[in-house]
């Protein structure tokens, strides 16, 4: 394995009795940071009633309020910042598709410690000394390319700066350069490896050993359909801008079980999504974090809206959490019924007929939504085959089955889907269109 190569950190091997000591003296520190320089989480704490210093033990954390997008938004662009902007060493940003975007902000010391986190994530994903990093993340006010660059920087890699787009050239260049690792949206690595074939090249045959995978949520089927196309071992990184970037948790290579999350610098629990409540590690539930460590923006109780679970250490102390597959957010209700995309993907996956990419179209007839899954057919396979006509109508009775309301299926060949060279958008709404 790769730690003979890359020592652990002490910390990944700390007891429990160790990490949950370090957690508290860098949580009540974090909160009095907060409270003392952010006028925004002052008056939150004020009006909750609740002060850091009643923050005796880890539990004492669900008496502080939450944070969500709509403060970050609120506060547009510096207003929750813990520092004063000249202090700040890098902004990132959202996209801001669904209004302003939520801006964060890092100093010198937060740029080290998310480098750090991210090279213990690509370390713990199997990478060794002399590995080549071709990063196919978008750069830019995104944070997933800069995130990765400086954190295979700090691992010692090679680093192959791509960014997205320009499918052609990447193939080309992960084929001239001989790359080992490869850091993309798990959707985007479909495109890739069309493009090997498109190419006449075996995806298979290429220098690629692994693939370091997150940015939107992938199920452990399209794990393995990844790992038999491409021969490789694809691992889940996970992160969101609010709470650092790419790097809060990343699975080990040696268990590939769920990420683990990185709890020396962000401490997560699991809420009830209705009453926000705490619940019980293993307990489903949506994922909420707290920084420990940043200084620029700290974060309290961010809601992420990720739905998961928190899962004992195995190949680390750390606590896991279960593999995101559906956001609360993503989430579909049709006729009464909750339904994620990832489900439908895992549908999509059993038919090898048919191909990875799909989109959930949602309308409204009068009083009911209907969904639509439009998806391509295999590579070679005509949409209007024997073969593919049958295909979409077990699937169609399959979805039914799950959701007990039937389904429309448009076939399309293969191109047919819009490529995603960052986040696959994997629903579309036009209810209200």
């Amino acid at each position: 394995m790769n730690q003979k190569f890359f020592p652990l950190e002490p910390i990944e091997k700390a007891s429990i009795d160790e990490l949950r000591s370090l957690q508290l003296k860098r949580l009540r520190s974090t909160l009095q940071n907060a409270y003392a320089n952010s006028p925004v989480y002052r008056a939150k704490f004020d009006a909750a009633g609740v002060h850091p210093d009643d923050c005796k033990s880890l539990s004492d954390l669900a008496k502080f309020p939450f944070t969500t997008k709509l403060d970050l938004r609120d506060s547009y662009p510096f207003g929750m910042f813990a520092v004063p902007r000249e202090q700040c060493s890098r902004i990132h940003a959202s996209s801001g598709t669904t209004g302003k975007p939520t801006v964060v902000g890092y100093t010198a010391r937060d740029i080290d410690t998310w480098a750090t986190v991210v090279a213990r994530s690509i370390r713990a994903g199997g990478a060794k000394p002399g590995d080549m990093v071709h990063i196919s993340y978008g750069y830019g006010l995104f944070t997933g390319g800069l995130g990765a660059h400086y954190g295979a920087e700090k691992l010692g890699l090679t680093v192959v700066p791509f960014g997205g787009g320009q499918t052609e050239r990447q193939v080309q260049l992960i084929q001239d350069f001989q790359s080992n690792i490869i850091m993309v949206t798990p959707s985007y690595m479909l495109a890739i490896a069309d493009e090997y074939e498109r190419q006449g090249i075996d995806p298979k045959t290429s220098s690629l050993r692994i693939g370091i995978f997150g940015a939107e949520p992938w199920t452990n089927d399209m794990r393995v359909a990844i790992e038999k196309r491409m021969a490789i071992d694809a691992v889940d990184i996970y992160g969101l801008s609010e709470v650092m970037g790419p790097g809060v948790a990343s699975e080990c290579i040696e268990t590939k079980d769920g990420p683990t999350i990185w709890e020396d610098h962000f401490y997560p629990e699991i809420i009830n999504p209705e009453t926000g409540e705490p619940v019980q590690d293993g307990e489903m539930g949506e994922l909420v974090f707290t920084s420990l460590t940043k200084e620029a923006l700290p974060i309290i109780r961010y809601r992420t809206r990720d739905l998961t679970r928190l899962l004992p250490g195995t190949a680390r102390t750390m606590r896991r959490m279960e593999k995101i597959t559906g956001r609360s957010d993503d989430m579909m209700i049709i006729r009464g019924v909750n339904v994620f995309p990832s489900q439908i993907e895992e549908l999509i996956l059993k038919r090898p007929e048919l191909a990875p990419h799909y989109q959930c179209v949602l309308t409204r007839e009068g009083p009911m939504d209907s969904l639509k899954v439009v998806v391509e057919t295999s590579a070679g396979m005509g949409k209007d085959s024997i073969e593919a006509r049958a295909a979409a109508k077990q699937l169609q009775h399959e979805i039914k089955v799950y959701i007990g309301s039937s389904v429309e299926i448009e076939l399309r060949a293969e191109g047919g889907v819009e490529r995603s060279q960052g986040k696959a958008k994997r629903v579309v709404d036009l209810r209200g269109k």
